[in-house]
């Protein structure tokens, strides 16, 4: 009977001990790792977004960021920071190479930080967009806050991440004035701003007892392809193409509606994958709308071209421009001169190539056969047995009123009849007196009676 029990002890010992070991390997864990390894933007924003979304659905017992930053803009490093301190999930960081400036606040707001040999983190001075100069004092001010109180939730030295941004920081043993800090591995460590120096992520796992784990590397979906292919800069200019294209043609042909569906369709491919990067705002959109109204109004309402016009161009071109970068109701100290220059560049460049397609294609547009169903592209010509009506020398010189406004075609009423009529341009509203100048043609031309 001892003999039993001593025997059931045992394997009950090895089994516990098979257990923890299995434990301990993390072979029932799970973990989930992205990268940020491009500059910290509206775009990169959306990825870890979405990367975390998806570590929460699968469940997992620990994220890790695989760093290579040289950092980015202020307000989406916030965003990416504020998304990692409001996890439910631990997040570790492992700077392959660089975590600088709004890479450095992002790692420090993780709960690890783990770097790989000859890596760096600090430097997060703020700069503007336009020739790298440190930003005004009030936006180091913001990003001193950021990364003191980043620091303090993450339990790691406010005062140390302050001097990374203020060179006017001065700490003992640690900096002098007139520099910014940023850390090697084994300064990092010393200072509690690195838990360790690792070559890889798998081998942080297997420190931490995870080299079993099940590890999930997150890759963007096909949609986010897409997505990435229309913010390509030629992609867009191809799009302004037939956004610009497409309106003047239907314009030139109301009621085909081909042009317009095209216009239509490039507009969307155009504005969705900003507006999804957090590119182009509500209002920049907006903007490009009230610019297409105003140009319509100008070509069918008011004669002439004129004031509305000319604001509807600036309007479209405007909102196509801004909606392109990142600038936070107008104000650029933030966006990078290439990305502004280029965003110009490449609108400008569409806008003229549009304009000179639309002129070398509309006398061509006539001879496709799909046009000549909807449009009366040739002459008829009298030899060929047509005629066309015209109005009595008499009517020359008479007047009446406008029965439906001119602009500059519309209907006049002579003697209690109506005739199609046209001014010299102007606009002549319903009821104004007309005199009748010409009656050549199928209408009459007419001026506005002076009193």
């Amino acid at each position: 009977m001892k003999t039993y029990i001593s025997t059931l002890l045992i394997l009950l010992l090895l089994s516990s001990q098979f257990v923890l070991a299995q434990t301990d390997t993390g072979i029932d864990k799970k973990v989930f790792t992205f990268k940020i390894d491009t500059d910290i933007d509206p775009a990169m924003t959306r990825r870890v977004k979405l990367a975390l979304e998806e570590a929460e659905k699968e469940a997992v017992d620990l994220i890790i960021i695989d760093m290579d930053t040289y950092g980015g803009a202020v307000n989406d490093a916030d965003e990416i920071r504020t998304l990692i301190l409001n996890s439910s999930i631990p997040i570790y960081v492992f700077i392959n190479k660089d975590a600088a400036s709004a890479g450095a606040l992002i790692s420090i707001a993780t709960d690890s930080i783990y770097m790989a040999p000859g890596a760096s983190i600090g430097a997060a001075t703020v700069v503007n967009g336009t020739d790298g100069a440190a930003a005004p004092d009030k936006y180091q001010s913001y990003m001193r806050s950021m990364m003191r109180s980043t620091a303090e939730a993450q339990g790691r030295d406010p005062k140390i991440a302050e001097a990374m941004v203020d060179e006017k920081i001065e700490i003992k043993g640690i900096s002098e004035a007139g520099s910014v800090i940023t850390f090697s591995v084994s300064e990092a460590e010393k200072y509690g701003f690195c838990e360790g120096q690792y070559d890889s992520i798998e081998a942080i796992l297997i420190a931490q007892n995870l080299g079993e784990a099940s590890v999930i590397t997150y890759e963007p979906a096909s949609t986010e392809q897409i997505i990435a292919f229309f913010l390509n800069p030629a992609v867009s200019g191809f799009l302004i193409l037939i956004i610009i294209g497409g309106l003047y043609f239907e314009l030139q042909t109301p009621g085909v509606g081909f042009p317009i569906l095209a216009s239509v369709v490039a507009v969307l491919l155009y504005f969705i994958p900003y507006y999804l990067n957090g590119l182009a705002e509500n209002w920049e959109i907006l903007v490009f709308f009230i610019g297409v109204i105003l140009l319509a109004v100008e070509l069918f309402v008011i004669p002439g071209f004129g004031i509305f016009g000319v604001l509807g161009i600036i309007g479209i071109l405007t909102g196509l421009v801004l909606g392109m970068i990142p600038n936070q109701n107008f104000n650029f100290d933030f966006v990078p001169a290439a990305d502004l220059f280029g965003a110009l560049l490449t609108v400008i460049i569409a806008a003229i190539i549009s304009v000179g397609l639309v002129f070398w294609l509309t006398p061509k547009v006539n001879e496709w056969g799909a046009f000549k169903t909807i449009t009366l592209a040739s002459t008829q010509q009298r030899t060929e047995g047509y005629t066309s009506s015209s109005y009595a020398d008499t009517l020359n010189g008479k007047t009446g009123v406008v029965h439906s406004r001119l602009r500059p075609s519309g209907r006049i009423e002579i003697d209690g009849d109506i005739y199609d009529a046209y001014s010299r341009g102007e606009f002549i509203d319903q009821g104004e007196k007309i005199i009748v100048i010409s009656t050549e043609g199928t209408s009459l031309k007419v001026k506005k009676q002076e009193a």
